[in-house]
């Protein structure tokens, strides 16, 4: 059964793409058949893969207007198996006014997935960093909705507005959208804070937490500068094993 997950977050730096590049190569290490979709500007999850961004013939701008066609766009990973990506760049940005004059607007995402979602297990898309209409196109495509939270200070600034955001798509434009559930990244063991942060959402936050947390790791952060996830990267670091952990409790939620 496939599986469709928005990461969200209208915060920046939260690990979001962190966790959209990472995630998806673990669940694919573990025999998982993973499509990636780029759908932040910023271009960062297709660099992030090995990608040349810029260099690109057809990424999710094409497809959005009609431009190229599904397989047009996918690309198989070099480094990881089982692993295939719909890029960006930054073009992608033009695609909010592009929208404004199409039909059925928040669902050019979904109608796309719905070609080729049997051939996958996972349906990853790394969202942009704010809660526009390619937000709401990836939140209307998916089952549910990743969000990471950073372990810093103001940790739930914006989560409202994020909940918010998710209960409207689910109220007007995809029922079936659920919160899939909240991941800490950036934990630093070494700070009362980040434990503090952990505790204050777990009493303020109504909504599911998974019990991996991600860790502040000197290797998450290179490995996008050589375009490998971190599994690959350095396959025995702290980040690799969390995001391993992760990618199990993810498969073992959608067991349930």
């Amino acid at each position: 059964m496939e599986r469709i997950i928005a990461i969200a977050n209208q915060k920046g730096g939260v690990g979001k793409t962190t966790t959209a590049i990472n995630l998806s190569s673990c669940l694919a290490e573990l025999n998982k058949k993973v499509l990636v979709i780029d759908a932040d500007p910023q271009g960062n999850t297709t660099s992030g893969l090995g990608y040349e961004k810029d260099n690109l013939e057809y990424t999710l701008y094409e497809l959005i207007l009609g431009e190229c066609s599904v397989y047009d766009c996918t690309l198989e990973n070099d480094f990881v198996d089982n692993l295939d990506i719909w890029p960006s760049n930054i073009n992608l940005s033009g695609a909010e006014i592009e929208l404004l004059n199409i039909e059925d607007r928040e669902y050019i995402l979904k109608n796309a997935v719905e070609e080729i979602k049997e051939l996958y297990d996972y349906v990853i898309i790394d969202c942009p960093p704010s809660l526009n209409m390619l937000t709401v196109n990836a939140m209307t495509t998916a089952d549910s909705v990743l969000v990471p939270i950073q372990c810093e200070y103001y940790a739930l600034e914006g989560l409202s507005q994020l909940i918010h955001t998710v209960n409207l798509v689910k109220e007007r434009l995809n029922p079936k959208l659920e919160i899939e559930g909240v991941v800490f990244t950036m934990y630093d063991a070494r700070t009362n804070l980040s434990l503090q942060v952990v505790e204050n959402v777990k009493n303020n936050l109504d909504q599911k937490i998974y019990k991996t947390i991600i860790p502040r790791n000197v290797r998450l952060a290179e490995a996008p500068s050589y375009g490998v996830p971190v599994n690959i990267y350095d396959p025995k670091s702290t980040g690799a094993e969390s995001y391993r952990m992760l990618a199990e409790e993810v498969i073992k939620k959608g067991a349930e």
